[in-house]
């Protein structure tokens, strides 16, 4: 049986995820760095596996200028090892030829062990209002 979840723990680490993806937004990739783990994994749609927040930059640059989140709700889910964090909400997307969409649904999923993540699973309907 699963301890029981700390506020604490379920609030940080919610905190954390709103820390990362915050300074993913601004390009504060260093700041997002120290929020992973080690062997990090990050999988988006229509893209293969990236490890690395410079491939994920690279890859991003191909598609849109800048995405904006708002957030609606983090959800926590915390077991004996690892804690899953949980947010949706709504994207703002500049495309590349500078045009704007608005109220692009998504949901991110993160796995976090000892307070890193490890891993980021992203669903979103760009693809069904890309241009």
């Amino acid at each position: 049986m699963a301890n029981p979840a700390s506020a604490d723990t379920i609030n940080n680490d919610a905190e954390r995820v709103r820390a990362f993806l915050t300074a993913m937004e601004a390009r504060q990739l260093p700041d997002a760095q120290a929020l992973l783990a080690p062997g990090a994994v990050m999988q988006f749609p229509e893209a293969p596996p990236m490890y690395r927040l410079s491939d994920l930059v690279a890859w991003a640059k191909t598609r849109y200028r800048h995405v904006r989140k708002t957030f609606h709700a983090f959800d926590t889910m915390v077991t004996d090892n690892r804690s899953v964090v949980v947010c949706h909400g709504e994207l703002s997307v500049v495309w590349l030829d500078g045009s704007t969409f608005y109220g692009v649904r998504f949901i991110d999923r993160f796995e976090l062990t000892g307070g890193l993540i490890t891993r980021q699973d992203v669903w979103n309907d760009l693809a069904l209002i890309r241009r």
